[in-house]
């Protein structure tokens, strides 16, 4: 019987050299829905996501221990992490587009893995544009480049083009930190709608945000899952003290 977790984590360890980051985390997401993380700067959130789909492998003098899970699958015993990393895709804080048009930038992925029929290159694309809420702001200029667009039509652009490689999870590291408040409600509300049919896990600063998109939260302290519950849960009724505290801002 297939689990309902998407992404399982247990005892899971990191380090940068001799820095411990993450210390023991257990911790499971449900499958085809969001999980805010939420925690003070230096909390081990970012190289959480990191781990899940092998970017930490990037970084020198980092390593982690402990088991990751996607869909069954151990993310430590994975050959191909170009694999894993289509199958998990990752939002920067940042928008960072490719130098190319609208359109190339969606048509990249499908055109790496061999897909030359234009019709169907046309067709991908449109469809991706459209998960990600774009397609009517964009149809009448894909051929423009993307740097054009408003910071929060590029920050979608960077979902629409993970969308053809047909990921299971979606992984966003303070995807809002870089726009203003009404593109940052624009890509809320794709995160509502990408939900259900791609899990999400979501690190943001911003705990209103964390409220209004996450249907789980977990709040995390000095490498520590400190409280993992449903989010309006943890909100209301918060069962640590430390939880209480960095909601009230007496730290963090």
């Amino acid at each position: 019987m297939t689990s309902g977790f998407m992404v399982e984590m247990l005892d899971l360890r990191a380090r940068y050299g001799r820095r411990e980051v993450l210390k023991g985390i257990t911790l499971d997401v449900q499958r085809n829905e969001i999980l805010g993380i939420i925690g003070p700067a230096q909390s081990g959130k970012t190289t959480l996501l990191r781990i899940i789909n092998r970017t930490i492998d990037d970084i020198t003098g980092a390593v982690f221990t402990g088991r990751v899970k996607v869909d069954g699958e151990d993310v430590r015993q994975v050959k191909d992490v170009f694999a894993l990393r289509r199958k998990v895709g990752m939002v920067a804080p940042m928008p960072v587009g490719l130098p190319l048009s609208i359109f190339d930038n969606v048509a990249f992925a499908p055109r790496m893995a061999g897909l030359r029929n234009r019709h169907q290159l046309e067709e991908r694309v449109e469809r991706c544009l459209r998960q990600a809420a774009l397609w009517d702001e964009v149809k009448d200029r894909l051929h423009t480049r993307a740097t054009t667009l408003q910071l929060g039509q590029q920050q979608k652009l960077c979902i629409a083009r993970l969308l053809p490689l047909k990921p299971e999870v979606i992984l966003m590291d303070e995807p809002c930190s870089a726009l203003d408040s009404e593109a940052t409600l624009g890509v809320e509300e794709l995160m509502l709608t990408l939900a259900g049919r791609y899990t999400i896990l979501i690190v943001t600063h911003n705990m209103a945000q964390a409220r209004r998109v996450s249907h789980e939260c977990a709040f995390m302290l000095l490498g520590e899952v400190v409280e993992h519950a449903r989010t309006e849960d943890l909100f209301l009724t918060p069962k640590d003290s430390r939880t209480a505290d960095y909601l009230e801002g007496r730290y963090g």
